[in-house]
């Protein structure tokens, strides 16, 4: 067996990226180091079903309330793709509403 670990490529969309831009740097280090967990077990996040099927989301407390990542692991191919960033509040809506977009990214 080989000791050689296969790198998982992680990818960011324009809105991850976005939200990333209006953190402060110690939140910054929070969403990194969530990021980290991510990389090392992609399968963390829970698998949406319907319209978001293509989605995992991972919750972790950030400061005084609960933040969720969106992102999307294609096993086939060792990739992440991290989709949206932000609090529960219309989450799920801003996901369905940009599904065609990320969908794209994913399949690109």
């Amino acid at each position: 067996m080989s000791d050689v670990q296969n790198e998982i490529d992680v990818y960011e969309s324009r809105r991850f990226t976005s939200a990333l831009k209006k953190l402060s740097d110690s939140q910054l280090t929070i969403i990194e180091n969530e990021i980290d967990v991510i990389i090392a077990n992609p399968e963390i996040g829970t698998t949406k079903k319907g319209d978001l099927s293509h989605l995992r989301v991972h919750k972790f407390d950030f400061g005084n309330s609960q933040a969720l990542l969106g992102y999307s692991w294609n096993e086939t191919n060792i990739e992440i793709y991290l989709l949206s960033l932000g609090s529960h509040e219309n989450f799920y809506k801003k996901m369905k509403s940009s599904r065609k977009a990320d969908i794209k990214l994913i399949n690109s």
